[in-house]
């Protein structure tokens, strides 16, 4: 394994105890880095990982969707570890609400995705920014999605909005704050191979899936994992603001 040194770096990564957060907080402290584990509902597996490494790395609980929880988690990790270094924007959710359900009942989706994807996103943006400007320093990766580029099926726009608003979100932040030593980099994955992934498997087929990949086989958190290590450190900062896409070949811009 290629040693990328987070050594001396703390990590807040949201959505860290399952899918692809799970696989990126695991080799983040690999290769070094104390790591905020934000879960929600996953306590076991958020303590778990934590237990896993002995680093020094701590399990956070809040709900995204809670605008009083996001100021809590923020609060709680910088009076348990003293900074932030890095924010990893992962968390996110990918719920259906189809143009023929009832309107009412398809705003409900929609205000649920956007308070979770985007609206807790830019509050921790702006309680991120304001630490980093006073430390002199530091990093924000917001997970994205192909589905900003080639767009969404029809029942999950607001999950395709809210991802499109995130990425010109950080790519503001990069544009705005790069003189203040502040980065800001996207990931943009594909269909990723993770417990939420695996539904949609066991109800369409795998073959569905890979039939639209260039790749042989889906990819796999820890193929996110190596590349958001390397934006957390120093060696990727002249490509801030960059969106990197990770999405096996199914849509290549």
């Amino acid at each position: 394994m290629t040693k990328i040194d987070l050594t001396n770096k703390t990590i807040l990564l949201t959505g860290a105890s399952d899918g692809i957060g799970r696989g990126v907080a695991d080799y983040l402290m690999q290769m070094g880095a104390k790591v905020a584990v934000h879960y929600n509902s996953n306590k076991a597996a958020a303590e778990a990982l934590v237990d896993k490494h002995q680093n020094g790395s701590q399990s956070f609980q809040a709900d995204l969707a809670v605008e009083a929880e996001v100021f809590s988690l923020f609060e709680r990790v910088v009076a348990h570890f003293g900074k932030i270094d890095v924010i990893i924007l992962n968390a996110g959710v990918f719920l259906p609400h189809s143009t023929t359900s009832d309107t009412k009942e398809w705003l409900t989706v929609w205000k649920k995705t956007m308070s979770i994807n985007l609206d807790a996103v830019g509050l921790l943006t702006k309680l991120c920014l304001d630490h980093f400007l006073e430390q002199g320093e530091g990093r924000f990766v917001y997970m994205g999605s192909r589905a900003v580029f080639r767009g969404e099926t029809e029942e999950y726009l607001a999950y395709a909005a809210s991802k499109g608003g995130l990425t010109s979100l950080a790519r503001s932040v990069a544009r705005s704050f790069g003189k203040q030593n502040i980065k800001s980099f996207i990931v943009s994955p594909g269909f990723t191979r993770t417990q939420m992934a695996e539904q949609f498997i066991a109800t369409h087929g795998e073959e569905r899936i890979l039939n639209e990949i260039a790749l042989n086989e889906l990819t796999k958190p820890a193929d996110l994992a190596p590349l958001i290590a390397l934006m957390c450190s120093d060696q990727m900062d002249h490509a801030t603001g960059a969106t990197i896409d990770v999405n096996a070949g199914s849509h290549i811009r």
